[in-house]
């Protein structure tokens, strides 16, 4: 299970909330599937090689991503440790991918929510950075903003390494994918 985590709506597409959504529809585009509204969430379903990913984008809105994805852990019985978050982070520098095989949600209200459904952070969760370029008090802006333009020229890059990291985590499993990319 793959799960992007992000704001529905149009107006949250581009924003850098919604960097886990975004890097599902680029995985979904680069496979040749869609997503189809289910409960709670939109799903997709591919293969690589030999492992069926479920590409998972809350419906729930950020704050209550949990619900969804226990959901979709539960109707297609996937245990924690198959399961991926996808997660904006503002303490890494834009587009800095990092993973990690479960930790705090370091303030992030997604992060917390799954938590507290599942009851644990034993989760293993891709760390998108988006930077922390604003004053103080103006974080809700920041992450409900869009990316300035350089970063957006940027954004496919940082898409095609999510997808490999992705497919790596997949087929080889989280030791080895930290070890070959977090320090790139």
């Amino acid at each position: 299970m793959i799960c992007g985590l992000g704001n529905i709506g149009a107006e949250y597409h581009y924003t850098r909330h919604n960097i886990g959504f975004r890097v599902l529809d680029a995985l979904a585009k680069a496979s040749n599937i869609v997503f189809e509204d289910k409960r709670y969430g939109a799903v997709a379903k591919t293969r690589v090689k030999n492992k069926e990913l479920i590409l998972l984008k809350p419906s729930t809105y950020m704050n209550l991503s949990g619900n969804a994805l226990r959901y979709w852990m539960q109707e297609e019985k996937i245990p924690a440790e198959n399961v991926l978050v996808i997660v904006d982070d503002l303490a890494l520098p834009f587009g800095t991918l990092r993973l990690k095989p479960k930790g705090s949600d370091a303030g992030h209200n997604g992060l917390k929510d799954i938590a507290r459904v599942l009851g644990n952070d034993k989760y293993a969760r891709l760390r998108f950075g988006i930077g922390c370029d604003f004053p103080k008090g103006a974080q809700v802006d920041y992450v409900l903003g869009a990316f300035p333009k350089e970063e957006e020229a940027e954004m496919e890059d940082k898409f095609t390494r999510a997808i490999e990291i992705i497919k790596s985590f997949c087929l080889a499993g989280i030791q080895i994918t930290m070890n070959q990319f977090n320090n790139k």
